[in-house]
């Protein structure tokens, strides 16, 4: 089975006394994950990169989002991973990853449709891509997922105007890092969450441009390699 494309957004609010992050609980019926504590976040739609945006993704970004994936990943497709994290969290949040806007963004998609009614476009500009990981091969679902994290300071809303969306994830709260390590966590979300702490401690300038990690199962080993913007 083929891994699909998705995308996770991290948001950490650092307005409280330590960093927080939020995160639900996956419901019981779910086949992939039941019952386990994560962020944010789903599959990728076609829509994603197809919407036209004015904001861009810094270059390092751009870069690491590029290394190793295939020539016919286009640059709308790159930018789709960021995008389809953004709607995923506002669809299962009701949090708006957004800044004002006067331009003309429109989609088709319902989802997109009510984000961008708030009168906002994307927040692309001060993303951050922090870990990519494809699911083993033996899983009923495979996804080839893209993590990246953004300050609460982007928001368009408060952080504590938290929905229950589409009801995909329970308990939503804002937890911190090592509160969060506590919680009934699949390993790799385990593994984020330690690679958030590890990445909060540069300055933002120096972050973006950080090695990504790239978690995989290659001929039944686990690996862990980087991900460089060359």
């Amino acid at each position: 089975m083929r891994p699909v494309d998705a995308a996770t957004l991290i948001i950490v609010n650092r307005q409280t006394k330590t960093p927080k992050v939020l995160m639900g609980k996956r419901s019981a019926k779910h086949k992939f994950m039941p019952n386990k504590f994560v962020f944010p976040g789903g599959r990728v739609d076609p829509c994603d990169s197809r919407l036209i945006v004015p904001s861009k993704m810094r270059t390092p970004v751009i870069k690491h989002l590029r290394a190793e994936t295939k020539k016919n990943m286009t640059p709308a497709r790159l930018r789709g991973l960021a995008l389809a994290a953004i709607r995923e969290t506002y669809e299962e949040t009701g949090l708006v990853l957004g800044r004002p806007t006067s331009s003309d963004v429109t989609s088709r998609h319902p989802v997109w449709r009510t984000f961008l009614e708030h009168g906002v476009e994307p927040a692309l500009g001060n993303l951050d891509y922090v870990a990519r990981a494809i699911t083993p091969t033996k899983r009923n679902r495979r996804f080839d997922t893209r993590f990246f994290m953004a300050d609460a300071s982007e928001l368009h809303n408060k952080p504590s105007d938290i929905t229950n969306g589409s009801g995909e994830l329970l308990d939503l709260h804002w937890i911190s890092l090592k509160e969060a390590l506590k919680l009934d966590l699949p390993i790799i979300t385990h593994e984020i969450v330690k690679c958030i702490e590890e990445r909060l401690q540069y300055p933002d300038t120096r972050r973006y441009t950080r090695p990504v990690p790239f978690y995989r199962f290659e001929y039944g080993r686990f690996i862990i390699s980087n991900l460089r913007a060359n």
